[in-house]
């Protein structure tokens, strides 16, 4: 079975887990959905996820942890969806092939749809938020005396980066001649271009 969001083979129990999707009503599977897409679009509101989903199983007669599992299989798709820039017909063929019946796949394509805009941004903004730049502070300096009589005269460059990782920070030094900070610097510009497009 050929999936789109993924080349890894799955286990067995994330079909069981969409064989089981089948059993929920309409109205289930699209509160079910619902559920799943506020997560995805407040990925930090886990604690507020899982209680929904307790009240949800409560609701419905079901037990919480059966259900928690089966909703970590169907969060496979659209997590792997995004890095791979699916289309929301992309992602029917792969619940389809996942075993999920037609109409709840054309929902779940239809949901992708609509929010498929916010989650890409949402996802640019958490990668570029993994190593954010605090603060920069740079020295310029001329080589005036080395072992190395031609390399006398040479420019570089000291840069301190301070980077933020989660909650702490991180002083980052680098030394550059010239051209490699001319490189380094066109690099930025280029990062600031292409971030600028997403916002």
């Amino acid at each position: 079975m050929q999936l789109h969001f993924t080349k890894d083979v799955l286990p067995d129990s994330v079909s069981t887990d969409f064989q089981n999707l089948n059993k929920l009503n309409q109205q289930q599977f699209h509160r079910l959905i619902e559920i799943l897409f506020q997560f995805l679009l407040e990925p930090k509101e886990t604690e507020g996820f899982m209680q929904q989903l307790a009240e949800f199983a409560g609701e419905h007669g079901m037990s919480a942890g059966p259900l928690r599992n089966l909703m970590k299989s169907v969060l496979l798709v659209p997590q792997g969806a995004l890095k791979k820039n699916l289309t929301a017909e992309q992602i029917k063929e792969d619940f389809v092939a996942l075993g999920l019946n037609e109409d709840k796949a054309a929902h779940f394509s239809q949901k992708w749809g609509e929010h498929y805009a916010a989650l890409s941004r949402l996802a640019v903004r958490q990668t570029v938020m993994v190593n954010q730049l605090v603060d920069m502070e740079w020295k310029f300096g001329v080589t005036v005396g080395t072992s190395e009589i031609q390399k006398v005269g040479n420019i570089f460059l000291q840069l301190k980066l301070v980077v933020r990782r989660g909650n702490s920070t991180e002083n980052v030094y680098m030394e550059l001649t010239l051209p490699q900070f001319y490189n380094f610097l066109h690099e930025m510009e280029r990062a600031k271009a292409s971030m600028d497009c997403f916002s």
